[in-house]
């Protein structure tokens, strides 16, 4: 299925329906009076985080949501039916923005969580609502109110713990396939993830975090440069970033300071709060490196770099190295996180006691 983090859609909710003047009109009963019921509500439309889906790919075509307007107001004190209202089922990690205004309307960061996207229109007043003792025969009604029409704007950002970030060829997909259950295109040549890739690392029973994998960045992508800044924004929920080095370039004119320096600009241009986020190096492929210069090899990068941050060392490929970078990234995730507080049961409450009963000598 083609990943698609971005749609624009219209939203129209249901209007009102009109009141009725009526009056009831039956053998037998002279003075009957008004009858005129209400008329209905119009439909409304939401929006519901479902975690099953990853994509807004049914957002691309299907551009334009209707509900439906309610009925209005019949005699015999009938009201008009309200009108069903739409759900428009969403990934987790959906920003809804109206286009008009720009104001954020809802996040769907909660699975099964609804935000209204469109309000529908309340039902008209029939005669039968204007009755009074001074108005026995009233003759008027009001029609139903419009619903809300809105033109929106989605945007996915997907929930992840931790973010890859490098240089394409870098290794990202190969470390994400090593630690989790993923399975991205692994290949050797430039740009081989072409949309991000999600994946749970399962460090003990019960305890986990999620990884998300987002192509490479090259010089100059937060000025439309590749294909990395268009993904940018998935790690943006994220608690901390892992900059995948390549110590072993296919290029050995290629130097690996220039391209960690070059990552690290393009992140502050892009957003000064994605670079203020915490981050640490990890030096990849280091199978390719012979025994004996890894030591000095790591120290001069890190010496050029004027790195003062954590640095790991693994192979992404034999997984040297990944168990210690796995849960050193836990210990750090689950300080970030905040502890749930179970709800209180009632059935194991202390319960009062009785000064009934109370042992001699123990009464205040």
């Amino acid at each position: 299925m083609k990943f698609v983090d971005e749609a624009s859609i219209d939203v129209v909710a249901g209007n009102g329906g009109s009141g009725c003047v009526s009056f009831r009109r039956e053998k037998f009963i002279p003075f009957g009076g008004p009858d005129g019921g209400d008329g209905g509500r119009g439909g409304s439309v939401y929006a519901v985080g479902d975690r099953n889906l990853n994509t807004l790919i049914d957002f691309r075509y299907a551009r334009r949501h209707e509900a439906r307007n309610g009925e209005p107001g019949r005699g015999s004190d009938q009201f008009g039916a309200a009108a069903d209202d739409i759900v428009l089922r969403m990934p987790i990690g959906t920003i809804v923005t109206d286009l008009d205004s720009g104001q954020v309307i809802g996040e769907l960061l909660v699975p099964g969580e609804r935000v209204m996207l469109a309000k529908g229109g309340d039902g008209g007043f029939g005669n039968l609502h204007f009755k009074s003792s001074t108005n026995r025969a009233p003759r008027q009604k009001t029609p139903g109110w419009p619903g809300e029409q809105r033109k929106l704007k989605l945007e996915l950002r997907v929930l992840a713990d931790v973010g890859l970030l490098g240089m394409p060829n870098a290794g990202k997909s190969t470390l994400i396939s090593s630690i989790s259950n993923a399975r991205p295109k692994v290949a050797d040549y430039p740009f081989t993830t072409l949309h991000p890739h999600l994946g749970v690392v399962r460090v003990a029973p019960e305890k986990s975090f999620v990884v998300a994998d987002v192509p490479g960045l090259i010089e100059g992508a937060a000025d439309g440069a590749g294909l990395g800044h268009l993904f940018l924004r998935h790690l943006q929920r994220t608690h901390l970033l892992l900059h995948l080095v390549d110590l072993a370039p296919f290029d050995p004119e290629v130097d690996p300071v220039a391209q960690a320096r070059a990552i690290v600009a393009e992140l502050k241009k892009y957003d000064p709060g994605l670079h203020a986020k915490p981050r640490w190096l990890v030096l990849n492929k280091l199978d390719m490196v012979p025994v004996e210069e890894r030591e000095a090899r790591v120290k001069d990068f890190v010496r050029r770099l004027r790195w003062k941050g954590p640095v790991f060392q693994l192979s992404a490929l034999t997984r040297e190295g990944c168990d210690t970078l796995v849960r050193a990234v836990y210990t750090h995730i689950a300080a970030q996180r905040q502890p749930v507080e179970p709800d209180p049961d009632p059935r194991f409450d202390a319960p009062e006691a009785d000064p009934r009963f109370a042992p001699p000598g123990d009464s205040a």
